[in-house]
């Protein structure tokens, strides 16, 4: 062992362990809220909130210790840094910007927010079941405070809304995303008004009825076997809203939602949220105790589940194939339904309330109503309790819908109840993302869309592997899209992937 290598070894050793024991107290925690999300007794929640806040509270202070700065110290020294692997050097870097920014948060401010979102995601539930914004607006306004005086402590960037882009898109600017934003808009909305004076609309009426919860779940657990989901690393559940979290690389869960008079919706549910968990599913071993088991970032973990959800679940391929097996689940209800009619029928564009529920094209405008929103919130300190009416109004410009109830609004999503604010864009530099690497895919590996149309969808899991998911945390985003594609994300490639597919399905000139 070189001088060097003893100097760097006794610190690194103790970082190591000091990473992997925050990594086991995440871990725990990510089974507490799994539990609470998933059926936990609702008179058990505050306790249980208050135990969350507790554990947190403690993996916070190691996180932020006196000893966790000195080793980073020593391991930030260039001579030191230069001594050490790829992994250990990139797990330095990132647990030297989490330092960073949450030792300017006070333990007590910090647990005593965490409580207050474990508390809110129930209220949340319940104010949605019961159309109940005004008893949920209290929880939101102390959530939208703590965030505005996390900002403050952490340094506003360009705006209070960048430093909160990026916490889940590192880098990423409301400049840039305003720009991309735009380029999708410039292209996509002519589309739309095309679609909508077409008069080839698909019939979508076989998709309406009433489907049997059992059967939906034997089929959305053959189609995660199909897509290669380790069950032994892994569970399907049932959520008030579809989520995955990796407690683990071993240990995998994934949640969807069964509504009985719509077929696609926990369908798509399912292998969106399957796309998730084969990008956690499937790091490298050598990252498995660090916090760089994970994905880079919220965008490219979103291109993994939209590629999975609609570059090939929606593929007129995929059904090709899995058509029948889908009748057979549902005997007499889909039989004279072609596979041509089913694949229109499941891409029509419609202007639509629900996010998760939106069509591939109009996707999109959901996601830039939230973003124009949250900017709203932190930029402009649009009051909360006005966000019903700011979300009806820009509803009925963008789409030309307007929610009948706070609970198909404002009230919809979880996001804003565990304060994941800066959230929502993840989900379109996810379709660019997707569109960007699928293009990639498709020249890599020629007969691609003949191998989802035959059923083999583990040859495109692989590819995706040994370009995305077996890295985790240890690349950033630009490094990963860079790599693959030899360019920096452009929208041009989600612009030419939907036109070129809608074209074709509304047989627009």
């Amino acid at each position: 062992m070189s001088n060097a290598e003893l100097t760097v070894s006794s610190p690194l050793k103790r970082f190591r362990e000091l990473t992997g024991q925050i990594k086991q107290y995440e871990e725990i925690l990510g089974l507490v809220y799994w539990d609470m999300r998933t059926g936990a007794p609702r008179k058990g929640v505050e306790q249980r909130s208050e135990a969350v806040g507790a554990l947190s509270a403690e993996t916070f202070k190691l996180s932020t210790s006196e000893e966790m700065g000195e080793l980073l110290q020593q391991l930030n020294k260039p001579e030191q840094l230069a001594e050490l692997g790829e992994i250990d050097r990139r797990l330095v870097e990132e647990t030297t910007k989490d330092y960073e920014r949450n030792r300017r948060i006070p333990p007590d401010m910090y647990r005593e927010y965490v409580v207050l979102t474990s508390q809110s995601e129930s209220a949340w539930e319940e104010a949605k079941a019961n159309d109940d914004f005004a008893n949920f607006v209290p929880y939101l306004e102390k959530i939208i405070d703590f965030n505005r005086k996390f900002i403050e402590l952490w340094g506003v960037k360009t705006t209070p809304y960048d430093t909160l882009l990026d916490m889940y898109e590192p880098g990423l600017t409301t400049e840039e995303l305003d720009r991309l934003f735009g380029e999708l808009r410039a292209r996509l909305v002519p589309l739309a008004e095309q679609i909508a004076s077409s008069g080839n609309r698909p019939d979508t009426s076989f998709l309406v009825g009433e489907f049997a919860k059992e059967a939906q779940k034997k089929f959305s657990n053959l189609i995660l076997k199909e897509m290669g989901y380790d069950f032994e690393a892994g569970r399907l559940d049932e959520s008030v809203h579809p989520f995955a979290t990796g407690l683990n690389k071993n240990d995998v869960r994934i949640t969807t939602r069964y509504l009985p008079d719509d077929l696609t919706s926990a369908l798509f549910g399912t292998i969106h949220e399957c796309g998730h968990a084969l990008y956690e599913q499937n790091i490298k071993d050598e990252l498995a105790t660090t916090p760089l088991c994970t994905g880079t970032s919220m965008g490219i973990h979103e291109s993994q589940s939209r590629l999975w959800e609609n570059m090939v679940g929606r593929s007129f391929g995929f059904w090709s194939q899995y058509l029948p097996a889908l009748k057979a689940h549902f005997p007499g209800q889909l039989d004279d339904v072609s596979t041509e009619a089913f694949y229109r029928g499941i891409n029509v564009v419609e202007p639509s309330l629900i996010r998760i529920e939106a069509d591939e094209l109009t996707y999109n405008l959901h996601i830039m109503i939230r973003y124009e929103i949250e900017k709203m919130l932190f930029n402009e300190g649009l009051n909360p309790r006005d966000l019903p009416e700011v979300w009806n109004r820009k509803y009925e410009e963008a789409l030309g819908v307007t929610p009948p109830s706070n609970a198909q609004g404002v009230l919809q999503d979880v996001h804003w109840s565990g304060g994941a604010f800066g959230y929502f864009p993840s989900y379109s530099l996810g379709n660019m993302y997707a569109a960007q690497i699928m293009d990639i895919a498709r020249q890599e590996i020629p007969d691609l869309d003949d191998q989802i149309a035959s059923g083999q969808l583990l040859p495109l899991k692989d590819w995706l592997t040994d370009k995305v998911y077996q890295y985790g945390k240890l690349q950033r985003p630009a490094e990963i899209i860079e790599r693959i594609s030899g360019k920096p994300l452009q929208s041009s490639y989600l612009c030419d992937y939907l036109e070129n597919k809608y074209r074709d399905i509304y047989r627009l000139e």
